[in-house]
């Protein structure tokens, strides 16, 4: 006798609550996934409206100049281009839809933001563009982008602030010490007339270019010696405002002050003290002396040796030459100790060059004593 198997109650409930529970699992996690398809699809198009967003700065594909890498490396700097793309292309529909184009086009007009300088009527400079600026060397795209975007490039190296005077004084410098030596390299200006005793080949302009591929090189791709002239470039910009910044500006602040208080140290106002031997003075004496208007030029530097002794130092008539505005009296050159102070009743004396340029003494107030007695000789104007 055969008995149907019926299902009790209870396995009958429990089968239905699996069944349930399979179809409710299952819109849940089709449910999920609808949710998941949207967040990607979502996250797919933001990016590629980010990658349409992103930033394009153009310049010229092949040999590269060290005046373009400098241009690239300086936008970069700013907030707006920091990850933007270089674009190496001569293409004219190609540079059209970059946001920044520097040293190819043709044009040079700041507010479409295109910096070339090969048009035949170029003949831009730092004055030119800025009147109140001294530099007339011809500008390249490296001078182009640095006088309109430096201090904002500088603010975000230094993180001085814009009201700061620091900055400005930095911008004029890092563009004398190093932007306008690129610009001029770049537009074949010579240093001097005449003909060159001797080849300079270790400039910033000459090791970026030996990084372009050799003529007779069978891969001739630019690409990746670009990037690391672009390295280099940066490298060294920022070596030099790091000088500049941390040791060049607190020189000049250190002959600002000397220049302040030097009637505290002799009535003529023609005596200079430095409170810290080693600090390079004579580039900010000439520069601060012309900032300034002085009416009386310093003739004499006094600052402590490394030995504990003290110098002073004859200032010379300019930048560039060995000529002094005063030389230490003639009858002390050449000689030294106890010979030297018995013949100018100075006591401590240590030498005097057989130039006349400087000399030594063992105390601060000896030091100024033989500035002091060679000002009271010098003919009166």
């Amino acid at each position: 006798m055969t008995h149907a198997h019926t299902a009790s109650p209870v396995r009958l409930a429990a089968l239905q609550r699996r069944q349930s529970s399979s179809r409710g699992s299952s819109s849940s996690r089709n449910h999920q996934m609808r949710v998941c398809s949207r967040l990607l699809s979502s996250v797919l198009i933001n990016k590629h409206h980010l990658m349409k967003m992103k930033m394009k700065i153009g310049t010229h594909n092949g040999t590269f100049h060290c005046d373009e890498v400098l241009a690239c490396f300086l936008l970069r700097q700013l907030p707006e281009y920091k990850d933007a793309e270089i674009v190496r292309s001569r293409d004219a529909s190609v540079l059209a839809e970059c946001d920044v184009v520097v040293d190819v086009g043709g044009e040079y007009d700041h507010s479409r933001q295109r910096y070339d300088h090969h048009q035949r009527a170029f003949a831009e400079s730092f004055h030119s563009v800025c009147a109140q600026k001294p530099w007339v060397t011809k500008l390249s795209s490296a001078g182009l982008v640095y006088v309109h975007y430096g201090r904002r490039v500088l603010q975000q190296l230094t993180h001085l602030q814009e009201d700061e005077p620091q900055l400005e004084v930095l911008y004029d410098k890092m563009y004398e010490g190093f932007v306008e030596e690129v610009d001029a390299v770049d537009n074949g200006i010579s240093q001097s007339d005449g003909e060159q005793r001797y080849t300079i080949s270790s400039t910033i302009s000459s090791r970026v270019s030996y990084l372009n591929p050799q003529w007779n090189s069978k891969e001739q791709d630019t690409e990746e010696g670009f990037r690391k002239a672009l390295a280099l470039v940066g490298s060294e910009f920022q070596d030099r405002l790091l000088y500049f910044t941390n040791a060049w500006l607190p020189a000049r602040d250190v002959v600002l002050q000397a220049i302040k208080s030097r009637h505290q140290v002799d009535v003529s106002g023609q005596v200079l003290l430095l409170q810290q031997g080693g600090c390079p003075w004579k580039e900010h004496l000439f520069a601060l002396e012309k900032e300034l208007q002085l009416q009386e030029l310093i003739k004499f530097v006094l600052y402590c040796d490394q030995n504990g002794h003290w110098r002073v130092q004859c200032v010379p008539a300019g930048p560039n030459t060995f000529q002094n505005r005063l030389s230490l009296l003639e009858e002390w050159r050449g000689l030294r100790d106890d010979a030297l102070s018995e013949l100018s009743g100075i006591p401590e004396c240590i030498f005097v060059h057989a130039g006349g340029f400087i000399g030594g003494n063992k105390t601060q107030s000896g030091a100024l004593e033989m500035a002091r007695r060679t000002l009271q000789t010098a003919p009166t104007h």
